[in-house]
């Protein structure tokens, strides 16, 4: 136990280490300064206008995972001039043919951009993404997106599309994995941490181990109607403002390069012909500096929202501030024919233009296309020891425990136990959906990492159990697209009965269940939120038994859990943990890290009360919990409250915290004070706690929140120690977007709050004067 201790502090340590690279402040993506502009504008003067428009063309070259469309005659366009990046393309002499292609035949010479989706690592894949948020770590989550930065531009991308940033309420929608959940607080911090991870804290991307980061997907994709992918989105601008754009608002002002359109018609306007968005918000009043690319032939699809045909769909996305085409190849065969017509002007055509190369030459392609990209140095880099190791630190960290009746975990000298599920051994299912050119073979799997940090004391048997799903449409759909699901034959009874004879000659059972990585990310919605198949069925003859159930969680999203939460002796959440998965799970199982993640999407009773979410407002109704209460906001076959809420996750330690404190009970506008909790560490072991803080402002000449995440710190206590964390409240805290849509405090009284979720909580007042 005490080698599992120092393990436990020396990842600390390391960790805290990384954390003074962190960065503290933002910094803007420069505007083009004198050189720039003076290379550009010479290039630009020997451009014909068919070269300019190539320079808006982004096509795909080779695998693709984010659509049915492979651009054709990809080489001739090259020579051309009419390709202005590729996606999809990567390896060292893979990029270097291409660029090749670009700066030897064409006639200017000018290199490409080279793109890839690049979520959650590249080679080394880190848990999800939904996983990073869970650590609340945000030196953590910078160190990741730079591991993923460095390997992706060893392997000859200079472009990532990464982070999404929208925020996700609704855990029906697949992409809710690719994002950081629910909150604006929480997921404007992410998105700049990720940003400085890619392109480095000064945005100095000509640096060979920066990339371009992309943010994605402009905006309120994760909104869609009934969680339903590419779906309608209709909100007020308030809305929007105050819990919705912070997010991106965030990773502009921390310098993101580039832009991503999303799929989604916002109010009617589709996103990739919404001039107001693209323009008006994203460059006029946010001052947005670099280039907005499309989402996957989304100009096409404007067609099928029923804007027009191609022509007319290529000029109102030109129109609306779209500066590159990805795959669909509109701008190409309509933007001549639109500027014939005068539907669209030179002068935007070449503003786009102008955007594209000046994210080139930010890169320093102008001066090395290639970027140093080699074979011995992608050798080197790719997956080099260290980084495989921070995966499966950061892995660890990613995990929540959710239950852990009677102490069941850590696992306790036990001799003998049984690894039950259909996940258990499933490697190519714990680097998730969106893990690009990560290789699922060289994934550690849950029953192999509970055999490499067990031992040869412990006995470890395994059985499937089950299988993920039983729904023979579905199996041939997920294949159809990589799901590589190996589907047991025989009847589900028997599968049921063999788990259970080794549960019964076992002490303790690890059901390992979940979704397969198929049935999360793009285009991969669920109606049902419940465990998949059979699963649930061999949990409950598992049960029987008697015998302690671990059930271990593979999912990327929130899963509806209330037969789990009642009957399970610890359930442990892990999302699908990346290239180390199985070892970090295995490491939180045996003690050797004592977890301390917290959900940032809350979990559902059932899929009725989607959508839910924390910082929800009151209504005028509001149901207090008494049973015979009707003319209430309320269901009547179930409770309001969630499962588990936003900021929830327990340890192997236990907390507790005072009553908080302010520094002062009343301020004037301007003004600020401090908020201040004790904490204590109650328990028997050295543990992390992430010590939240919310704000509710109680009048408004608005509906307000009933809280809103303002503040946290993510502390290490030793066993017994106690530690006052504080909050400054600023006058920024107080703000927000009235009916006018004007950044404004109001007079009256504020309630704030500390706890270790949103739910346990504990309250002080301040007044904010006149």
């Amino acid at each position: 136990m005490q080698h599992r201790k120092s393990l436990f502090r020396a990842t600390l340590l390391a960790l805290s280490i990384a954390s003074l690279l962190a960065s503290a402040q933002n910094t803007p993506l420069p505007p083009p300064d004198a050189k720039m502009q003076q290379f550009i504008s010479k290039l630009m003067q020997q451009m014909t206008p068919e070269e300019k428009i190539g320079q808006l063309n982004l096509v795909s070259v080779g695998f693709t995972v984010t659509g049915p469309v492979v651009s054709e005659g990809v080489d001739a366009k090259i020579a051309k001039g009419l390709v202005g990046g590729v996606l999809n393309t990567f390896t060292p002499v893979a990029a270097r043919k291409l660029q090749e292609m670009a700066v030897k035949q064409t006639r200017l010479h000018i290199p490409l951009i080279l793109g890839f989706d690049v979520i959650h690592g590249h080679r080394t894949i880190l848990p999800i993404p939904l996983g990073l948020a869970a650590t609340w770590d945000m030196p953590a989550i910078e160190r990741g997106a730079h591991i993923a930065g460095q390997e992706a531009a060893a392997d000859g991308i200079n472009w990532v599309y990464s982070p999404m940033v929208d925020i996700a309420r609704d855990p029906r929608w697949g992409r809710v994995a690719e994002g950081a959940g629910e909150d604006p607080y929480l997921g404007s911090q992410i998105a700049r941490a990720m940003v400085h991870g890619y392109q480095g804290p000064t945005n100095d991307m000509t640096r060979p181990d920066n990339v371009m980061a992309c943010l994605k997907h402009f905006a309120l994709y994760g909104a869609a109607e009934a969680g339903r992918d590419y779906n309608t989105t209709d909100m007020s601008r308030q809305r929007m403002y105050n819990e919705y754009l912070p997010p991106y608002k965030a990773a502009i002002d921390a310098g993101v390069g580039s832009v991503m359109s999303s799929f989604n018609d916002i109010n009617g306007i589709p996103a990739t012909a919404n001039k107001w968005l693209m323009t008006d918000l994203l460059r006029r009043q946010w001052g947005f500096l670099g280039f907005v690319a499309t989402d996957y032939t989304a100009i096409n699809e404007l067609s099928a929202h029923g804007l027009g045909d191609d022509k007319k769909v290529s000029e109102l996305a030109l129109n609306a501030g779209i500066d590159m085409d990805m795959v669909g190849e509109i701008f190409l065969n309509n933007l001549a024919k639109n500027l014939k017509e005068g539907t669209v002007k030179q002068a935007d055509v070449d503003a786009a233009c102008r955007r594209v190369l000046e994210a080139k030459y930010r890169l320093g392609l102008f001066q090395d296309p290639y970027r140093g990209v080699s074979e011995a140095r992608a050798k080197q880099v790719l997956m080099q020891p260290a980084f495989v190791q921070a995966s499966r630190d950061i892995a660890r960290r990613s995990l929540v425990l959710l239950k852990n009746e009677n102490q069941t975990l850590p696992l306790k000298n036990t001799a003998n136990i049984a690894v039950v599920g259909p996940l258990a051994d499933r490697p190519m299912d714990m680097i998730g959906s969106w893990s690009g050119a990560g290789d699922g073979k060289q994934a550690i799997s849950i029953l192999q990492g509970i055999k490499n940090v067990a031992g040869s004391t412990v006995r470890v048997t395994y059985t499937h159990g089950a299988n993920v799903t039983e729904d023979d449409q579905l199996i041939k759909r997920l294949n159809e697209h990589g799901g590589q699901l190996n589907i047991d034959p025989r009847p589900a009874d028997a599968q049921i009965a063999e788990a259970v004879a080794a549960a019964q000659k076992a002490e303790v059972v690890v059901a390992v269940v979940g979704e397969s990585q198929g049935m999360t990310g793009e285009a991969a919605s669920r109606a049902d939120l419940g465990l998949p198949g059979r699963q649930l069925d061999l949990l409950k003859a598992l049960k029987a038994t008697g015998k302690p159930l671990v059930v271990v969680l593979c999912n990327g999203r929130p899963l509806t859990l209330p037969w789990e939460n009642d009957n399970a002796s610890a359930i442990l959440e892990t999302w699908f943990g990346g290239t180390q998965a199985g070892n970090a799970v295995a490491d939180v199982l045996f003690g050797v890290y004592n977890p301390a993640g917290k959900i940032t999407m809350t979990f559902p009773r059932s899929v009725g009360q989607v959508p839910i979410y924390y910082n929800h407002k009151s209504t005028g109704r509001p149901y207090a919990g008494v049973l015979l209460d009707k003319y209430k906001s309320r269901y009547l076959d179930a409770p309001n409250d969630p499962l588990y809420p936003f900021g929830f996750g327990l340890s192997y330690s236990t907390f507790t915290y005072s009553k908080p404190t302010v520094s002062k009970t009343s301020i004037a506008p301007g003004q600020g004070l401090d908020v201040t909790v004790t904490v204590k560490n109650s328990g028997q072991r050295d543990g992390e706690e992430v010590v939240q803080f919310y704000l509710r402002d109680v009048v408004g000449s608005s509906t307000r929140p009933v809280q809103e995440l303002k503040g946290f710190q993510k502390i290490l206590l030793k066993a017994g120690e106690s530690r006052q964390v504080t909050f400054h409240v600023a006058d920024n805290d107080l703000r927000f977007y009235n009916d006018d849509l004007k950044w404004v405090s109001e007079p009256g009284e504020f309630e704030a709050m500390t706890g270790g979720n949103s739910r346990d909580v504990q309250k002080v007042s301040f007044t904010l004067t006149k």
